[in-house]
């Protein structure tokens, strides 16, 4: 069985490959001059979107891709390899970054130019996604609806983690970044793969590292997962269904046997914003079907 979500998406090989360290309280202080801010980090453009203050916006990064509206904004570069060059020629006022853009040289060198940046904390839970909002609206002076709109994705995001609430054998989830000449790439812990499969109530099959690394057959075999989840993409990382299953590790696996797999849009799926709950809805119909609380 194969399940596709798929939504427009130019280019995002994605922060999602990458580690951060899990959300905590900050406090950012307030940019002197928001009139022409320049957003790093997909989640962050579409926290801006939502509070209703992208018309501060001047750019953006290349992993800013939602919604719609973002992509006539010009593209500044990819958050962790930007140059100066690229964010000093829209002239901007302030950089409001995600954590773990970079380089630091880079980020340095704005700062000498006198381009004042703030850095929002990442964290690939339900309180980092909270967290997120709070920071971005300390940062652009816009506390009160900052709250409110915490206030909106607290609650969209509880409803969403609510159905499967009741669900008493947890599917472990395998989550494959990359295949490439029979290589397996995919994700432990503290990714934001392993975020979005436990906020769907399920189970990461592998806990043995952190972070994404290349597995052995004997890792997949032992792994034993449920489900296969990939990004849905195209061009020269796109890997077929037929591809995929023929694998001889993962022919083995209960995913393999029985043919389970859920393509979902990378940002959508980790881009730990306002739409989370959204995607933990669809992991978690795409994983438990009909067994779901209240269907």
């Amino acid at each position: 069985m194969t399940l596709h979500f798929s939504k427009p998406l130019k280019a995002l090989t994605l922060a999602v490959a990458l580690l951060a360290t899990p959300a905590l309280a900050q406090d950012l202080k307030p940019f002197p001059d928001t009139s022409r801010l320049v957003a790093v980090g997909g989640s962050l453009t579409e926290i801006i979107f939502a509070l209703g203050e992208e018309g501060r916006l001047v750019g953006r990064d290349s992993t800013a891709v939602y919604p719609e509206e973002a992509l006539k904004l010009p593209d500044v570069g990819y958050m962790r390899a930007l140059s100066p060059e690229g964010v000093l020629s829209v002239n901007p006022s302030a950089l409001l970054v995600l954590e773990g853009s970079g380089p630091k040289e880079a980020l340095d060198v704005l700062s000498k130019a006198s381009i004042p940046y703030e850095t929002v904390p990442e964290g690939f839970t339900h309180e980092g996604i909270l967290a997120k909002i709070k920071a971005v609206g300390q940062a652009l002076g816009v506390e009160d609806k900052a709250r409110q709109l915490a206030e909106t994705v607290d609650k969209d995001l509880k409803d969403a983690e609510e159905l499967t609430r009741d669900v008493s054998q947890r599917q472990k989830v395998l989550f494959i970044l990359s295949m490439q000449d029979g290589k397996i790439q995919a994700s432990g812990t503290g990714s934001a793969a392993n975020g979005i499969i436990a906020l769907a109530g399920a189970e990461n099959a592998i806990t043995d590292y952190q972070g994404y690394k290349a597995l052995t057959d004997e890792a997949i075999i032992n792994a034993k997962p449920d489900v296969i989840l990939m990004m849905d993409r195209g061009g020269e990382l796109a890997v077929s269904d037929e591809t995929l299953f023929s694998h001889p590790a993962l022919s083995l696996t209960p995913a393999g046997q029985n043919k389970r797999i859920v393509r979902i849009d990378g940002a959508y799926l980790l881009g730990f914003g306002p739409r989370t709950a959204s995607a933990i809805r669809d992991l978690a119909k795409a994983i438990y079907g009909d067994s779901l609380s209240g269907n």
